[in-house]
């Protein structure tokens, strides 16, 4: 049987799966076993299960995925978001609200880099303020789903980790790619939140006047001086790994044991949320690791059947516009993210897209080429998680907050979702703007 059409008949049996509810770490290891039969009878397949799982459970560069993971829950389970909240509404003023909780999804999700974790934590802490200060449901449920999703782009992503890997990038590269966008992202989605304040409000009129802040007074000194050593790690562990003084395990070690350190102090990490804590990584790292043994037979079975290499060498052939198979490849994604996990579909479909774009010419090295590609990608990705049906951020919201309903946040993140796609029109247009940071870092 031709090995083009043995890979073709596994990629489908493979959605097949999926769509059936199939955990997709069993599905990829139970296709990617039957094609390497297939491919390459005899014991050969025997091979790679005495060595891909040595390689991927003992890999050294893998171990900053439950170290970052474990970072964040001791910043979940340590009461950090209140103290962010408090200083952002500091900075930026009570009535900034809104702008206030995208900054502190966007400090917060870039320590425990989880976009269902921000949602859960900040929610609690912000959707009861912005209720009080007369915010519709719809306005307060787009400002927490869409800022969650920063803790996907802003480093250091879980994600961005998994791409890295996947695609045999620079990890510090990735995160220092990311960081421009995500920072625009940042100020965009404030920018949203503004403008959809005056039109969102339930009462402009009885919107209360929050008392003005005096900045030297003890509480906001307080409220200021909490957040210090929070934005303090932030700086050691993310802007060491930046800085070359750490590799990104040692910055996610060093990261975990100041977080771990700064709960201790604050009282706020007892003996059963330091189990929960662990717990919850080793949930989440054996989820991961699964994930990535499957797909790394998932991988070997598309490259012996040549499919991607096929299909990027047929595709270049055509001589389409790099661009014009740019904006399918994100409309593809922008689909899949309304039905798929953001970690899933990345590792399904890159083995097919990512050559196709090394294929192509868009004036840029491979390098640079990978590293803008995986920006773009994760931005249209993480459109999925505010999107219906899935929308696991929306998910988590409706979950935790009864009065507010899954209409209330679909309504809410339509702005939102705007801005997403203007910026990765701008980011498509501009390159540079992802890859300015990698360039000073030579």
């Amino acid at each position: 049987m031709d090995s083009i059409l043995i890979g073709s008949g596994g990629f489908i049996a493979l959605l097949l799966l999926i769509s059936l509810r199939f955990p997709i770490a069993l599905a990829m290891l139970l296709v990617g076993c039957i094609g390497h039969i297939f491919l390459e009878p005899g014991l050969s397949i025997f091979n790679r299960f005495y060595s891909d799982p040595y390689y991927i459970f003992s890999s050294h560069y893998l171990a900053v995925i439950p170290l970052f993971l474990l970072m964040g829950q001791f910043a979940f389970h340590g009461g950090m978001s209140r103290s962010l909240f408090n200083f952002a509404k500091n900075i930026l003023g009570a009535k900034r609200l809104g702008s206030a909780t995208i900054g502190a999804c966007a400090i917060f999700g870039s320590i425990c880099g989880s976009s269902l974790a921000t949602v859960a934590t900040m929610s609690k802490v912000a959707i009861p303020e912005m209720s009080s200060s007369n915010y519709s449901r719809p306005l307060t449920a787009g400002i927490i789903a869409a800022g969650g999703t920063l803790g996907t782009l802003i480093p250091p992503s879980i994600v961005l980790i998994i791409y890295s890997v996947l695609t045999e990038q620079n990890l510090v590269k990735m995160f220092l790619a990311a960081l421009v966008p995500g920072i625009i992202a940042m100020l965009g989605y404030m920018l949203v939140a503004q403008i959809m304040t005056r039109v969102y409000t339930i009462n402009p009129s009885a919107t209360p006047s929050p008392k003005p802040l005096l900045h030297n007074t003890p509480r906001h000194k307080t409220n200021n001086s909490s957040s210090i050593p929070i934005l303090v790690i932030l700086v050691v562990a993310i802007g060491g790994i930046y800085a070359g003084f750490f590799t990104p395990t040692e910055g996610a070690a060093i990261g975990c044991i100041l977080t771990a350190g700064l709960a201790g102090l604050n009282k706020q990490l007892n003996q059963t949320k330091l189990v929960a804590a662990f717990k919850e990584t080793a949930i989440t790292s054996g989820m991961i690791y699964m994930i990535l043994l499957g797909a790394s037979f998932f991988s070997s079975f598309l490259a012996l059947s040549q499919l991607p290499t096929e299909v990027a060498d047929w595709i270049t052939a055509q001589g389409l516009n790099p661009y014009l198979v740019l904006f399918i490849i994100l409309a593809i994604y922008l689909v899949l993210g309304c039905m798929m996990d953001t970690i899933a579909m990345l590792i399904l479909t890159l083995p097919i897209f990512f050559p196709i774009i090394q294929g192509l010419d868009f004036g840029m090295s491979p390098e640079d080429t990978a590293l803008w590609f995986g920006v773009l990608a994760l931005i249209t990705v993480e459109i999925g998680l505010i999107t219906p049906p899935l929308g696991l951020n929306i998910f988590v919201i409706t979950s935790l907050h009864k009065h507010i309903t899954a209409k209330d946040c679909y309504i809410g993140v339509i702005p939102f979702l705007i801005s997403d796609i203007l910026r990765i029109i701008l980011l498509v247009l501009a390159p540079p703007l992802v890859l300015f940071a990698v360039a000073q870092l030579g």
